[in-house]
């Protein structure tokens, strides 16, 4: 009974908050493979000038916490427009802006024996096609832990959604479980309780489906083979 009061107690359905932060969180892991990974590859293997000085500047923004770049983010998005959409969840994912994962692949590519790139080069490859041929296949590992952390810290997040989202039509997960708790009015714990165990689900089997690499990534990035 809790289960389908939780499911269907709502004026919208839990399904739809499953399927935005499925949606937000599957677009987040796209993003930070895709940008993150390229930003890596350029700090490890390109040669261009102020490599290190802008390294340390991207590591520096791992000390800034979120709510310091907060009020000019939502001033942006406000003059863009994207309020109460999705895009300022998903869309800094395209622009490189998590610098842990970076961090992370430049430590795994280091590792990689620049014999391999050597070697591509002289069979006429060019940074493109060993970044997509010889780095990237090596690289599962590394790229299954940015997948596992981006899709737990996103299906987790409250925050975020919370400042951008305002449509009960938007919402995500985290958001949706809010609706059941009412500081006028009576809570439904019941329902609350029945979706926070479904809302665990998702993350429990994503998490298993990658556990070998996780371990493995963990295990290997930063070490010299």
């Amino acid at each position: 009974d809790a289960y389908f009061r939780g499911w269907h107690g709502l004026r919208i359905g839990f399904d739809t908050f499953f399927l935005n932060s499925l949606v937000i969180s599957v677009l987040s892991i796209i993003g930070n493979l895709a940008t993150c990974s390229l930003a890596a590859f350029a700090f490890a293997r390109l040669e261009f000038k102020g490599r290190n000085f802008w390294f340390a500047m991207m590591l520096g923004t791992l000390m800034l916490p979120y709510q310091v770049t907060l009020i000019p983010q939502y001033v942006l998005f406000h003059n863009l427009h994207w309020i109460n959409t999705i895009l300022p969840l998903v869309v800094p994912k395209y622009l490189a802006a998590d610098a842990f994962f970076i961090f992370l692949m430049v430590q795994f590519f280091r590792g990689i024996p620049r014999e391999l790139d050597e070697a591509a080069q002289m069979d006429g490859c060019s940074p493109w096609r060993i970044y997509w041929k010889v780095l990237l296949p090596l690289s599962m590992p590394v790229l299954a832990t940015a997948a596992i952390f981006t899709f737990i810290w996103t299906w987790d997040d409250f925050f975020g959604p919370l400042i951008y989202l305002s449509d009960i039509r938007t919402y995500t997960v985290q958001l949706g479980l809010r609706t059941f708790v009412d500081s006028s009015a009576e809570s439904d714990w019941g329902g609350l309780f029945a979706m926070s165990i479904l809302t665990l689900v998702p993350v429990f089997v994503f998490f298993l489906f990658f556990q070998r690499l996780l371990i493995e990534g963990i295990a290997t990035t930063g070490m010299k083979r």
